[in-house]
């Protein structure tokens, strides 16, 4: 329904650091002819915290308004506020956005009812499908596969995007959900493995700069031809792991610039890679014939 690969897309920002939406169509027009099946705006790689309501919005619109017919678009819109989260879910779903994804809310870390009753909430809030965003390294919150689970029963949930690197948690989801409940890897370097478990597909960040490859991966996997999805696996680990040498999404915006697709820096707190750790990463796009 949404494809097998979505790139979770940077949001490129001008030299003063505002939204750049004329750079944003040269991006979104990258990935798609690096073969993604969709575009995830403004998640943890699109620099979600940092960005307004006002912002978030005006991009979604603008993407809607040029791509809408050529891309899967999907809008993060999560929280660790409830009604904020539906305010704003409910505000995206007039733009014309494909779909929805939840994070779960950091910092208050609720209980597992408490995650329950969120979802659920913003859920019955909207009629456009919705993906769960479970990454509890950075919200210090994971969703159970006992709740995740019992979420996959309402019908606009359709999915999840798992970053939770728990195999056991991820296979116990795929196990007991519906079959077309899909199973997204949050990780780069986990696509296969939750490939081999029945996952879907992957909301990735490497398609900035490797989409195609990823997607040759996962369609040779499903093919049936797992040596090719494996050698391409272990070709692509160190722009999986790379991209992650420090936090995402600096090194993919870095990345991106080098190769001539225009995102602008990454706004404060996050800074631009020092520079040992923008020689090493340099270094391996380099390996990888990107620069």
């Amino acid at each position: 329904m949404l494809g097998e690969m979505i790139t979770a897309m940077v949001s490129p920002f001008d030299k003063k650091g505002g939204l750049n939406l004329e750079a944003c169509n040269g991006l979104v027009e990258h990935l798609i002819e690096s073969s993604s099946d969709g575009v995830l705006l403004s998640g943890t790689t699109g620099e979600s915290p940092t960005l307004t309501d006002e912002e978030k919005l005006g991009l979604f619109t603008h993407v809607v308004k040029n791509y809408k017919n050529k891309i899967k678009i999907i809008a993060g819109t999560g929280s660790y506020s409830t009604k904020h989260s539906i305010e704003l879910s409910q505000k995206a779903e007039k733009t014309g956005v494909d779909a929805l994804l939840l994070v779960t809310p950091y910092y208050n870390r609720p209980t597992q009812e408490g995650l329950y009753e969120h979802f659920l909430a913003i859920a019955n809030s909207v009629d456009i499908p919705v993906i769960l965003y479970n990454v509890p390294s950075r919200t210090s919150c994971n969703i159970s596969a006992e709740t995740c689970i019992e979420l996959s029963s309402i019908d606009n949930i359709v999915g999840v995007k798992e970053a939770s690197g728990d195999l056991k948690q991820i296979s116990t989801i795929i196990k007991k959900t519906r079959d077309d409940f899909l199973v997204y890897s949050g990780n780069d370097g986990e696509t296969l493995p939750i490939l081999a478990i029945g996952g879907d597909g992957v909301i990735s960040v490497a398609s900035h700069i490797v989409g195609k490859e990823i997607k040759d991966m996962i369609g040779s996997y499903k093919k049936g031809d797992i040596e090719k999805a494996s050698r391409l696996h272990l070709k692509l680990l160190d722009i999986f792991y790379g991209i992650f040498i420090v936090t995402n999404p600096i090194p993919i915006k870095e990345a991106l610039n080098s190769i001539g697709v225009d995102v602008g820096n990454t706004r404060p707190p996050l800074n631009k890679m020092s520079e040992r750790d923008s020689k090493d990463f340099r270094m391996i796009l380099k390996n990888h014939g990107l620069i």
